[in-house]
């Protein structure tokens, strides 16, 4: 039985492996893993933490106040809160620097997917046409990831845009807030869809609506942002856990992998070190795959060929989705008590169509329910108090737009590495151009506050933020998938052209990035390679 070596084990890693195994095949992962916590009283509700916890303050904003988001000028509304702090810890090993860029990277075991908040929308034919295959070739695929990890949704106005399956689970109840801006959304919609190209409909959630294999639908509890004790909201290492019950499944955890070793156009080994006493390690197999996030898998082929060479080489074309926060007030809304017995994320999803189907703009609302309140209150203009009874009589009406944009690769967008001068290594080193994306970008702000107008609500003056290059956390395109044999690109299976045994199952090998939440496309091409892996 031949095996197949991954790196990382986030949404890419966890369904290739998973795909693997189906096929018969032995699978060896290598993963730094830092696990997820127990969950605190996790059979209690977001208000049952408040009163029974024996300190709250330390459970929502950390023990001295490190969850606590300051305004300012990049900051969003809300923040990760302390329960996800494995999420984003880097071991001692690793250092990266950058400009023009906020880089997000993970060591978690299930990756940066651990603190997703679950929007899944496949991309169509349009926002595949710089892909060497369409929507056919993933459409198999995606139906996969949607039995697999459950996906609720409903027939509307975004299937137009999002093609639709099965076996999707039926939505979630609506929450009273997003279920008023549907009801004025059907009133407005000829209006909308004619003047702005605005759609609005229910989101595509990986989140569950029935129980499906060990996970337990959603009960309404409101700790989504914590981490939902359940698995209803679904997180990648769900599968892990689920992999490593496979005979034919190793996980090693513990491990920070620096570069693979290789012979002429074969990989031969990788060397990883341990993260707890730094003793290296050398593991082989008979392919390769780097699944480790596009700025941990870049890396990890510049140092490759840096050890071998002493050659410090540039990956360009690096993409990221550019990110806008705009919040609003429902003012239908205004005095309304708010219900954080609810499912706490987004539940309604956004599209604007403007010109060619590949710059589709994708969005999704959020209601801020039981989400950390400080954000919004040290925004307001005001004096705490002042703020705070403000805050009081607006919640129940507080909404927030998150909007993306697509991004095209760029030469001048590059990652690349810095050896230390010890030479112990190397630092990961992203340079991200300035962009000329301003137009865009306020063009899609004017027409997101001209619908939400027309769907009774207001943006207020001066709110609206442009989070910084990196803030969207959707990375791809340093080695994209080319149907010509180039340096540092890879096949349409996801076959490195300089490494015959060396795959890219992350979204490395995305050749462009659409606006939409790249994690359901991940899944699926992962699913896709696994497939068509040759015995």
């Amino acid at each position: 039985m031949s095996t197949i070596l991954i790196v990382g084990s986030g949404a890419s890693g966890v369904h290739l492996a998973q795909t693997l195994l189906e096929r018969g095949r032995a699978v060896l992962m290598l993963d730094v893993g830092l696990e997820r916590p127990a969950p605190a009283l996790p059979k209690a509700d977001f208000n049952g933490l408040k009163t029974r916890l024996d300190d709250p303050v330390a459970y929502f904003l950390g023990p001295s106040g490190e969850a606590v988001v300051f305004p300012t000028e990049g900051a969003r509304y809300y923040g990760f809160p302390p329960s996800k702090d494995y999420v984003f810890a880097s071991p001692p090993a690793f250092r990266a620097a950058a400009s023009g860029f906020e880089p997000v990277i993970s060591f978690a075991a299930g990756g940066l997917a651990e603190a997703w908040t679950g929007g899944v929308y496949p991309l169509n034919d349009g926002e595949l046409v710089d892909f060497p295959f369409g929507f056919s070739t993933l459409a198999p695929h995606y139906a996969t990831v949607v039995r697999r990890i459950g996906i609720t949704a409903t027939r509307d106005d975004l299937e137009r845009y999002s093609p639709w399956f099965e076996d999707y689970q039926e939505p979630l109840e609506t929450d009273p807030h997003s279920a008023r801006l549907l009801e004025r959304y059907a009133r407005a919609r000829p209006g909308l869809n004619k003047d702005l190209g605005f759609y609005l409909g229910r989101s595509r959630v990986a989140v569950l609506s029935r129980d499906l294999e060990d996970r337990n639908e959603c009960n309404y509890l409101g700790r989504c942002l914590w981490g939902c004790p359940r698995e209803a909201l679904y997180a990648p290492s769900s599968t892990l856990k689920q992999l490593r019950r496979h005979p034919g499944f190793r996980y090693l955890p513990g491990l920070y992998v620096t570069h693979f070793t290789y012979d002429g156009d074969t990989v031969t080994g990788i060397a990883a070190t341990a993260v707890a006493d730094g003793t290296r390690h050398q593991f082989s197999a008979d392919a390769y795959a780097l699944a480790a996030g596009t700025l941990c898998s870049s890396k990890i082929l510049l140092e490759s060929i840096f050890q071998r060479t002493g050659r410090v080489l540039e990956l360009s074309g690096l993409m990221d989705n550019r990110q806008m926060m705009i919040p609003f007030l429902n003012l239908g809304m205004l005095g309304q008590v708010v219900e954080t017995h609810s499912y706490q994320f987004h539940q309604i999803a956004l599209g604007i169509t403007r010109g060619r189907s590949e710059e589709y703009v994708h969005g999704q609302i959020s209601t801020l329910k039981a989400a950390a309140v400080h954000p919004v209150v040290q925004n307001l203009p005001f004096d705490l108090r002042s703020s705070l009874a403000i805050f009081r009589a607006t919640h129940g009406a507080l909404g927030v737009a998150n909007v993306w944009l697509h991004d095209r690769r760029d030469a001048r967008n590059v990652v690349t590495i810095r050896p230390r001068p010890n030479g112990e290594g190397t630092d990961l080193v992203i340079r991200y151009a300035a962009d000329d994306d301003a137009d865009r970008v306020a063009k899609t702000m004017r027409t997101v506050k001209r619908a939400l107008w027309r769907l009774g609500c207001v943006v207020p003056p001066g709110m609206a933020k442009v989070l910084p290059h990196g803030a969207s956390i959707h990375y791809a395109g340093t080695v994209p998938m080319s149907r010509e044999h180039r340096e540092f690109t890879c096949t349409p299976d996801c076959r490195s052209h300089d490494f015959s045994n060396l795959y890219f199952a992350d979204g490395v090998s995305f050749p462009f990035l659409p606006a939409k939440n790249l994690t359901f496309t991940l899944m699926a091409n992962a699913i896709r390679i696994g497939d068509a892996l040759p015995n």
